[in-house]
């Protein structure tokens, strides 16, 4: 009985001399976010590099826009100048606004638009 004492306090003298290791490095973890790290990093900088891409795009497209704006400026001034002319009685403006109308291009004169009453929801149908 006495070796067991004598044994025991030289494994508990041997363990305090002995510094602590630290359990194993836990290479899957590391693996797994170092993945993740240069898996967002990669997304972020495909990001930026689309953003750049797509502002360039905006940038060369906005002379084409604002001449297009311009068209449809002058065009809507031609509109409205012919559909003054065909209120006028000019012939060939009246031709040209019906073919307009017909390819629903052209709006129709003011003027000569319809009122039309449609009958509202709440007001009360007759009964037989």
């Amino acid at each position: 009985m006495s070796d067991e004492i004598e044994n025991s306090s030289e494994v508990e003298s041997a363990d305090e001399g002995a510094p602590i290791q630290p359990a194993g490095l836990n290479w899957p973890l590391i693996i797994t976010l170092a993945a993740l790290t240069i898996y967002f990093g990669f997304q972020t900088l495909q990001g930026l590099t689309e953003r750049v891409n797509l502002s360039t795009v905006k940038t060369n497209q906005d002379a084409a826009i604002q001449e297009a704006q311009k068209v449809q400026t002058q065009f809507k001034t031609l509109v409205t100048k012919t559909g003054q002319l065909a209120d006028q009685g000019h012939a060939g403006a009246k031709l040209v606004m019906e073919e307009l109308l017909k390819r629903g291009v052209g709006g129709a004169p003011e003027a000569s638009a319809p009122e039309v009453k449609v009958p509202s929801q709440a007001q009360a149908k007759p009964t037989k």
